[in-house]
């Protein structure tokens, strides 16, 4: 000790001695203590959570639902039960209303899962996947999660919690007054229209409206554009959107999985936990839950119908005219007799909604009502969308938009397809009971859509194109065996053909697809039900009625799953669809005028016939290097796809050179013109002519007949197609025919789409391709096709050059066809 300095020894000594008197201090009172903590207790931030009463004041209007909405001056806040947090709720985005040109209301735009979880002081709004999963059992779970990480949409400061603590309070309007871009805008509009930022001080709240099961948001949305697509003038975009949040079911329902020889709205989900050696993509039904009441399973199992423990409903909206309102409903329950093959009785039912005075509370906005919407809109559509729980694709609710200017559309295909043998089109107005069956028609088609059913195109080739004139089989079996089928109306009927049928109705395959898709297969999983509604389609496997084959857009592949098209033979169904515009035609006059009236019906009803005229050139010339698809499973014999026989392809060649190629002299009609136009008849024409030779010339028909030759020798060759094809276009230089104006113009709309094959750019399939659009691969520089091309236009011009006879205007256009081929050939 002697050798530590003294001063040390003070500091140790008043260290130890203040140590031990604080000790002796706190042990002496308690009361002190609680008053120090006090004192030194932190005082409450600018964040943290407030007094509930300081929040949500006495004049803060409230909305009671899934969450309160407390409405107070220009905020909205959402009190949300404990009991809902980190639940799975649905966010449906949809343009609400919009301006010219900017699509049209109702469209969606966006759906994703959303969680609200609690953190800290603040609330967090998730976004959930379901496209990736694994059962949380397996190993590979962690591996799925950590791969899939939630992303974070918003997130909230807590601003109150209730006065029994069981829910918490935040201001949600920063959601939906921001640019919170899955609820706004889609990008594709944002990069199409040029838009740079959200313009705040115009964007803003319409409503918010909580329900039992949903909470409904307007909001009006500004965008600073750059290339507007109308009222350029003010350098913006205004739209306002609808987000709907719905809370998603408690017990999953149990899910049935796709079958692609089943046509079904399905959705997929990659799971990795499956025994498969790579993960497995499952693909379930977007469907509603129909079940068996407990006390009615011995009645199912001994085949009787019951009525489902919850049925379908839809609500004709208030706002549908009063004479078409039974139209509708009888279109709902049309479905009924598809439900009863499934089992079902009075599955689906429609009714009127409680007037303002019965329920001022009902509201089509509510998720638990599903509704038909009739909005008075000049769009000629219906659409049919429906919202479902993307873990079981259990169908929620389902809103048809009914669109008033929908009747214009139907007058025009009624009148087109029907009026050359049926009175009743024949008129610039329909008496009610007429409009009010196409009405139905269309109904029923909507409804189709939301009970899970896409179009199945391939089903109007079931029929004998013959029997389409037989009254006795329409009768029965409609003009299709789909109502979701494109078949619209009866084009073939002739006169005499009296009593036939004039459109589809619920068809046999209607009825089977339905009974695959809901029938309920009692005390089985999912998987188990697997070899069960393979029996059920092995048992109808080959019958053309229970067939099914998808949209197609673009290039068509498959002649037999086409669009506005009847009977199994286009050739022979066009053949009498021309009949009958033939028929049409010199009376258009008589049929769409008024006394006092212009002739705006007269200018519209020919271009519907048209319009038709083009649809039959289409159904003809996509048998032109087309391929059959016929879906099969494994166990079953056959192949899946076919190339269209080369006599059929031919006898297609054929009709476009006799009907269309060949001036359609029956389609002008001065008449018409002096009362429509000043001018435009010859370009009609020339489009008609150059749409479908640019369709024949497509990249993807010349690519399949390429491969279908090279596999068999007998097929149909791109060289010989293109001979038919150019031997029919330029017959005059065989027959030294004059050459008048509108083959001219054919005949250089041919050399234009040679030109355009020279220089195309390969053909990829899209990274994004759908079942609807279906690309065949082709390398232009290393294909045949160019080969081909430059083969064709030596020998045209080889041709042209030994041409002889014509008047003036024909020399002239052949000296000009052939310089035109010379720079092809050699640009330079």
């Amino acid at each position: 000790m002697k050798n530590v300095p003294i001063k040390l020894l003070f500091v140790v000594s008043a260290f130890l001695a203040f140590s031990c008197s604080t000790a002796k201090k706190a042990g002496k009172s308690g009361k002190d203590a609680t008053a120090m903590a006090k004192t030194s207790a932190k005082k409450p931030g600018k964040n943290d959570p407030k007094p509930y009463d300081k929040v949500i004041t006495k004049d803060a209007k409230s909305d009671k639902g899934l969450f309160t909405v407390h409405t107070l001056d220009d905020k909205f806040y959402y009190e949300i039960p404990d009991s809902l947090f980190n639940r799975e709720m649905l966010m449906v985005t949809r343009i609400a209303k919009t301006a010219s040109e900017l699509g049209f209301g109702g469209g969606k735009t966006n759906e994703q899962v959303l969680r609200w979880e609690k953190k800290d002081k603040k609330v967090i709004l998730r976004v959930v996947s379901y496209n990736v999963v694994a059962a949380d059992s397996l190993p590979v779970s962690e591996a799925v999660l950590n791969s899939n990480f939630e992303p974070v949409l918003y997130t909230f400061p807590i601003e109150a919690f209730s006065k029994d603590s069981t829910s918490t309070v935040i201001d949600a309007t920063p959601l939906f007054e921001k640019d919170v871009k899955p609820l706004g805008l889609p990008q594709r509009n944002r990069s199409s229209y040029k838009i740079s930022r959200l313009e705040s001080d115009k964007s803003f709240i319409e409503t918010i409206k909580s329900y039992p099961r949903n909470i409904e948001a307007r909001h009006v949305k500004t965008y600073a554009a750059g290339n507007p697509p109308s009222n350029s003038s003010t350098g913006s975009v205004s739209i306002e959107m609808a987000n709907s949040m719905i809370l998603l079911p408690d017990v999953p329902m149990k899910r049935r999985y796709f079958d692609e020889r089943v046509g079904w709205f399905s959705r997929d989900q990659t799971d990795y936990g499956q025994a498969d050696q790579k993960s497995k993509t499952l693909t379930y039904l977007d469907r509603w839950r129909l079940e068996v009441k407990d006390e009615d399973i011995e009645k199912f199992k001994r085949g009787e119908l019951v009525v489902p423990k919850k049925q379908i409903v839809y609500y004709v909206d208030r706002a549908t005219p009063e004479q078409w309102k039974k139209y509708i409903k009888q279109g709902i329950e049309d479905w009924q007799v598809a439900f009863e093959a499934a089992g079902f009785k009075d599955a689906i039912i429609a009714k009127e909604p409680p007037t303002v005075e019965e329920d001022p509370e009902w509201s089509p906005e509510d998720a638990r009502y599903s509704v038909v919407r009739y909005l008075a809109s000049p769009i000629p559509n219906a659409n049919g969308p429906h919202v479902s729980d993307p873990r079981t694709g259990e169908i929620l609710e389902s809103d048809i938009n009914w669109y008033h200017n929908v009747m214009s559309l139907l007058r025009g295909w009624f009148f087109v397809q029907t009026a050359a043998i049926n009175p009743e089109a024949q008129s610039p107005q329909f008496k009610d009971e007429v409009m009010g069956r196409l009405i139905r028609f269309v109904s029923s088609h909507e409804v189709g859509h939301t009970l899970g059913l896409p179009h199945n195109m391939g089903s109007s080739v079931a029929y004998p194109v013959e029997k389409l004139r037989d009254a006795e089989f329409t009768k029965e079996f409609g003009t299709a065996p789909s109502i979701m089928d494109y078949a619209r109306f009866n084009y073939i009927a002739q006169p005499g053909d009296e009593g036939v049928a004039l459109m589809p109705d619920i068809g046999t395959y209607d009825k089977y697809a339905i009974s695959w898709g809901y029938r309920p297969i009692l005390d089985k999983t999912a998987e188990e039900e697997k070899p069960i509604l393979n029996a059920w389609i092995m048992e109808h496997a080959g019958d053309p009625m229970y067939r099914f084959g998808h949209q197609q857009a673009g290039d068509v592949v498959d002649p037999s799953s086409q669009t506005e098209d009847l009977g199994d033979n286009a050739m022979l169904a066009s053949e009498y669809g021309i009949k009958n515009l033939k028929r049409i035609v010199p009376n258009l006059i008589e049929w769409t005028t008024e006394a006092g009236e212009n002739y705006d019906d007269l200018d519209e009803m020919y271009g519907h016939v048209i319009s038709q005229f083009n649809r039959y050139m289409g159904h003809v010339s996509n048998n032109i290097g087309g391929v059959y698809e016929n879906y099969k499973a494994a166990d079953q014999e056959g192949v899946v796809y076919t190339a269209v026989p080369k006599a059929h392809q031919k006898e297609a060649m054929n009709f476009i050179q006799e009907n269309l190629f060949e001036t359609p002299e029956w389609l002008i009609d001065k008449n018409i013109f002096d009362r429509i136009e000043f001018t435009g008849s010859i370009e009609r024409v020339r489009a008609l002519q150059s749409r479908t030779v640019n369709n024949i010339l497509s990249l993807g028909k010349m690519q399949r007949l390429i491969e279908a030759y090279t596999f068999d020798s007998a097929a149909y060759s791109l060289p010989d197609m293109m001979s038919d094809l150019r031997s029919g276009i330029w017959s005059e230089l065989r027959t030294g025919k004059k050459i008048d104006t509108y083959r001219r113009n054919l005949q250089r709309a041919h050399i234009d789409r040679l030109e355009y094959l020279m220089t195309a750019k390969d053909q990829a399939p899209s990274r994004r391709s759908s079942s609807y659009v279906k690309v065949t691969p082709v390398n232009t520089s290393q294909s045949d096709i160019r080969a081909v091309v430059r083969a064709e236009l030596t020998s045209l011009r080889s041709q042209l050059r030994s041409a002889r006879g014509g008047d003036a205007m024909s020399r002239i256009h052949i000296a000009d066809a052939i310089e035109r081929i010379n720079l092809i050939l050699d640009p330079k």
